[in-house]
């Protein structure tokens, strides 16, 4: 019955760590933390009772304890494996997390109804099954959909996939993309707005440091991290007829990027669904431009930061081909921006970043070309033959501070790259500087 709780009960809880994230309130967010853990901890400590307490009503003698204990464990071994993959490969894609656990929760239930009436506790079975049919009705009143409600603006689709807690929603005429715990935007679209002010606009500015640049040089691009199309779309605004190849891992993300972001209508992009460095190592194309967008909120998959990942980018790039890493930041705290540019250097002759103004991200570039930061600055003004790519120039010289980045000490490879560690000290830091206040 805890269980078939906690889809009910949780909805609450995550309203108040939606609103943590939202206002980076460290004492709601401590507090939704605690809550979270109470959540689960009641169906889970009650389950811990289980297998010893079987084990002592099976224990006839001395002489068959061990058998009965391995038994029981191997049985509950078995059970283990099947909880780890069943809901994460089946149930959940098929049926979505509430009914994944009113499901789960059924199955408990009935061995236990079995067991109650074995013992003639007819009443204490029955409530117990009414209980079960109460909070299923109640689910089903509520909606399959409603597992959480709108981070921002109006919602439009919830979906669940194999990989992501998925919402669109609506705010004030543009359509949102966020994922899983809800304090980030992955894609904005606006039909009669094409730019947004945000990182996605920022890809179009990394072939600018190259001296021999050129609009018509970059004929090509692949996109890590496709999410919802923002990126390509502004690509293939500011270099017309250009060719885009985005892989996107998750297929229900490129789904509701065909659906509500106006992902086909984006000329010459093919969609590839596939992990991002696989898609690249087996790749034979070279590429003018690749692009790096991928995130589970607030982190990097660190495959895609090491110096064995950026090698490969380096060789699938045109003699004047650049990379571009979108990395989060704070507002003072650049660790990871360093980290990622300083394992950058040790793959490309040239590495620049460059801030986005109103957001909390910087673009890292690489290339082996000829660059420099004055050939950003001439480019930006000189070459740029979209009105677009003139104007996020514009606004990359007014406060992006573009610099180069030499070489640093810190670089993460495929054998050690903490990239989850860099990320949770600077949450840890930046809590901590709160509660300091």
């Amino acid at each position: 019955m805890a269980i078939a709780a906690v889809p009910l009960i949780s909805r609450p809880i995550l309203r108040v760590s939606l609103d943590a994230f939202a206002t980076v309130d460290v004492g709601a967010f401590y507090g939704s933390l605690v809550g979270s853990i109470f959540l689960l901890a009641i169906p889970i400590t009650l389950l811990g009772f289980v297998t010893p307490f079987a084990i002592r009503l099976s224990v006839s003698d001395v002489d068959t304890a061990g058998n009965t204990s391995g038994s029981i464990y191997a049985l509950s071994t078995v059970g283990s494996i099947a909880g780890s993959f069943l809901p994460v490969l089946l149930f959940i894609p098929l049926w979505g997390t509430t009914w994944t656990f009113i499901a789960l929760s059924l199955v408990l239930l009935v061995p236990s109804l079995l067991g109650l009436l074995s013992q003639r506790r007819v009443g204490v079975a029955g409530i117990a099954l009414l209980a079960l049919i109460g909070v299923v009705l109640w689910v089903r009143a509520l909606g399959t959909t409603a597992i959480r409600p709108a981070e921002r603006g109006t919602m439009l689709d919830e979906r669940e996939s194999a990989y992501n807690y998925l919402q669109v929603t609506d705010e004030d005429g543009a359509r949102l993309l966020i994922m899983n715990e809800g304090h980030a935007i992955h894609s904005i679209y606006h039909p009669e707005t094409l730019l947004t002010g945000g990182p996605w606009d920022y890809f179009m500015l990394a072939p600018l440091v190259v001296d021999q640049f050129s609009p018509d040089t970059v004929d090509n691009a692949l996109i890590i991290g496709l999410a919802g199309g923002t990126a390509a779309r502004q690509l293939a605004e500011a270099y017309p007829g250009i060719a885009i190849t985005g892989v996107e891992i998750d297929p229900v993300v490129a789904d509701l990027g065909m659906e509500w972001f106006g992902m086909g209508d984006i000329p010459n992009l093919t969609v590839e669904i596939a992990d991002g460095r696989y898609a690249l190592t087996t790749s034979s194309e070279t590429f003018d431009l690749i692009a790096v967008d991928a995130y589970r909120q607030p982190y990097i998959p660190f495959h895609l930061t090491t110096q064995e990942f950026f090698d490969d980018v380096s060789q699938h790039l045109s003699p004047t081909g650049v990379a571009v890493v979108n990395v989060g930041r704070t507002e003072t705290d650049y660790r990871l921006v360093d980290a990622i540019a300083s394992t950058m250097a040790a793959s490309f002759d040239h590495v620049f970043a460059v801030d986005v103004g109103r957001y909390m991200n910087t673009l890292v570039i690489g290339t082996n070309a000829d660059a420099s930061t004055e050939a950003f600055a001439s480019n930006g003004t000189a070459r740029s033959d979209t009105a677009i790519l003139s104007q996020v120039a514009a606004w990359a010289a007014s406060d992006g501070n573009l610099r180069g980045v030499a070489p640093g000490t810190t670089v993460f490879t495929d054998d050690h790259a903490p990239v989850e560690l860099v990320i949770d000290q600077i949450i840890l830091d930046a809590a901590r500087e709160l509660t300091t206040r």
